[in-house]
């Protein structure tokens, strides 16, 4: 018989939890080695000898595993910080980022850069420090790592650099190209505000969004993301 794979414990985000049979748990997590996967937690909601309290999203921690199988099964968890106390719209919004993570990187691949992200997106919503902006600014980072950056300089048909106070079309495969005059279009200023990590106005806040939204909806395939069903529907009841 093939001895378990041991992993000690490792820093990890919980993205998504679900029942499995009586008494245990199918965890969805995020690891700053391993990358996205499903983990099993047997015997997590025995009662007072269940972890079940510490398994929750928004909350770091350190989880510990073996592997024979699939899914790997929980060994351990550890509490290394304060849960991230987010409420309302910012508590969607943080869902919203977990279902990009688990529909977007392949599984057991490692990115880092992108965990350190998902972090520090979640301190400000948290603490409410530009809630658009910081949405927007991580879609790019996770886009950029999975190799699907955008083109944000220079108009894709006329090597020309953007200029703020036009408009472009975003070809999602090629770049900005300028749109023709009276056409309705993307700010220049949102792509540069976009490439420097800062966007001036209302406008370039709106602009960065229904750009983003589109490339993020053709790299899923067209599948849509139930976080944002979630907060439509919490915006009509409100």
């Amino acid at each position: 018989m093939t001895s378990p794979d041991r992993h000690d414990l490792k820093d990890a985000f919980l993205l998504h939890r679900r029942h499995f049979r009586e008494t245990s748990l199918l965890l969805d997590v995020f690891t700053r080695d391993h990358g996205v996967f499903t983990l099993i937690a047997k015997g997590a909601m025995r009662g007072k000898r269940g972890h079940s309290g510490m398994l929750q999203p928004f909350l770091p921690l350190s989880l510990a595993w073996t592997v024979r199988g699939e899914p790997a099964v929980l060994t351990a968890v550890d509490v290394r910080g304060k849960h991230f106390e987010l409420i309302g719209k910012h508590l969607f919004c943080g869902f919203y980022l977990n279902e990009l993570l688990l529909k977007l990187l392949p599984t057991h691949d490692s990115h880092p850069q992108i965990f350190g992200y998902y972090a520090q997106t979640l301190i400000r919503l948290a603490t409410g420090e530009h809630l658009d902006e910081s949405l927007r600014f991580f879609e790019l980072a996770l886009l950029e790592e999975l190799g699907y950056g955008l083109s944000l300089d220079h108009d894709a048909e006329t090597g020309s650099t953007i200029k703020p106070e036009r408009t472009y079309s975003y070809h999602i495969e090629l770049g900005p190209v300028e749109c023709k005059a009276g056409e309705p279009g993307i700010l220049g200023s949102a792509l540069l505000g976009l490439r420097d990590g800062y966007l001036a106005s209302e406008q370039e806040i709106l602009d960065a969004k229904r750009l983003l939204r589109r490339v993020i909806h053709h790299y899923l395939g067209g599948k849509p993301l139930k976080s944002r069903s979630l907060f439509k529907y919490s915006a009509l009841q409100t």
